[in-house]
């Protein structure tokens, strides 16, 4: 038997899909490239946004147009919160929540085909900690992700994933070295942590400090990466060891959301647009070569055009190297879905279209600035015309030409030319 998986939206499905495949693949399974001909297709799904909604059901269709006798999957956020829309696709076998989808092999029922589909759904997700059975599964040995954390008690105005998520809850120290140490074992280099609100983690006596400190002790771990974290869940000794860590990425991803007060404060976020900026600084001043990525939001209800310029202002004054620029979209159940002065879609798109544009400008500024450098490069795969690519510690994506085989393998590139997409350079080691 044959399965394919389809992963939407965050790192952290990512991972949840790559355990997912692992036990799919303890029951028996091949796994396939999605779109290939399989019994099994999962679509693991997201619901951060309305165009995300959109993708998930886009991606149920292709998949009964091409295989219209695939037993089909379909798990995750969108899962948790539009059951009721989502029965309505005629083909669906499967329809599991948050809560259940890692188990999804015990509802397979032999694959056998269902007029109207099972739903596995719990309305109220627990906040007790948890292990995991089983390890990711990846294609590629260079980087995994893994799960340390999932849910969120913040409960920012614009956001879902709280509703989708459930509450915060963390993994358990033990069960996260297990997995981290079989994954190295398996010839990972990296490993990038994951969750909804990682730096909320606790166990016992145990936080976020605690999962570094101990994953760094892995006997063949090369890299370790801290993936999207809220600026006021970072304490400033995490930045200090950062700094002096071999191991740790100098890269953070810290979402701002806007760089207006008022907006802020709509949004419930816990900083003023001062208090960030002075957090950034300090990052910036603090670890050497650090690359900084940020989430930004246009067209949250309210947001007039000062509340953009002083947005577009402070990204542009900060040492951020990285926008992921979010459109504001209506999501029922939060608290912004019926606030008054919503903008108008077309103002929203050119907002975002601003943003994007000063990303790519200051993203280009970042990698052009390493120019003459020398940094060790993990090599991921090999282009059709015969580069290499993979990335720094600071998340360069860089690319070189070579007849070696560099796949999985670190080696120190001089860096020679920029553009928006990447950084070329040449290897300046020997084997």
């Amino acid at each position: 038997m044959r399965a394919s998986f389809h992963t939407l939206g965050c790192r952290l499905n990512q991972a949840e899909t790559a355990i997912i495949a692992k036990s799919v693949k303890k029951a028996g399974f091949e796994i396939v490239e999605f779109g290939q001909p399989a019994d099994l297709t999962v679509i693991n799904t997201c619901t951060v946004t309305e165009q995300a909604d959109a993708k998930c059901r886009q991606a149920v269709r292709k998949t009964l147009r091409q295989s219209p006798d695939t037993f089909v999957a379909v798990i995750g956020c969108y899962a948790q919160m539009a059951v009721d829309s989502i029965k309505q696709i005629k083909g669906i076998d499967l329809i599991i929540g948050n809560d259940q989808k890692l188990s999804l092999v015990e509802y397979l029922n032999g694959l056998v085909k269902n007029s109207e589909p099972l739903v596995v759904y719990s309305p109220k997700i627990g906040r007790e900690e948890f292990v995991i059975e089983n390890y990711g599964l990846y294609d590629n040995t260079t980087r995994a992700n893994l799960k340390i954390q999932d849910g969120c008690n913040f409960v920012c105005n614009f956001c879902i994933i709280p509703t989708a998520r459930g509450p915060a809850r963390s993994r358990k120290l033990p069960d996260i070295i297990r997995e981290a140490e079989k994954l190295v074992e398996l010839g990972h280099r990296e490993i990038v942590l994951t969750g909804v609100n990682i730096g909320t983690y606790s166990t016992g006596q145990h936080g976020i400090m605690d999962v570094l400190l101990t994953l760094e002790k892995i006997d063949g771990l090369d890299r370790l990466r801290v993936s999207s974290i809220e600026p006021t869940t970072i304490p400033e000794e995490m930045i200090r060891h950062i700094a002096a860590s071999d191991k740790i990425c100098n890269y953070l991803h810290i979402p701002m959301q806007s760089g207006d007060d008022r907006i802020l404060a709509s949004m419930r976020r816990k900083y003023t647009a001062a208090e960030f900026a002075k957090f950034i600084e300090f990052v910036y001043q603090t670890i050497p070569d650090v690359g900084i990525g940020t989430d930004v939001m246009t067209g949250y209800p309210g947001e007039d055009e000062t509340a953009f310029v002083n947005t577009k202002k402070i990204l542009a004054d900060l040492p951020i190297t990285y926008y992921h620029v979010f459109t504001y979209s209506d999501r029922k159940g939060t608290g912004s879905n019926k606030m008054p002065g919503k903008v108008a879609e077309q103002i929203k798109k050119q907002r975002t279209r601003i943003l994007t544009e000063q990303g790519k400008r200051k993203k280009y500024a970042y990698s052009e600035s390493f120019i003459g450098r020398t940094l060790p490069v993990l090599f991921e795969q090999q282009q059709k015309n015969g580069t290499w690519t993979g990335h720094s510690t600071n998340y360069l994506n860089i690319e070189t030409y070579s007849t070696e085989d560099l796949h999985n393998r670190i080696r120190a590139v001089q860096l020679k030319a920029a553009d928006e997409k990447r950084v070329v350079g040449e290897l300046i080691d020997v084997g």
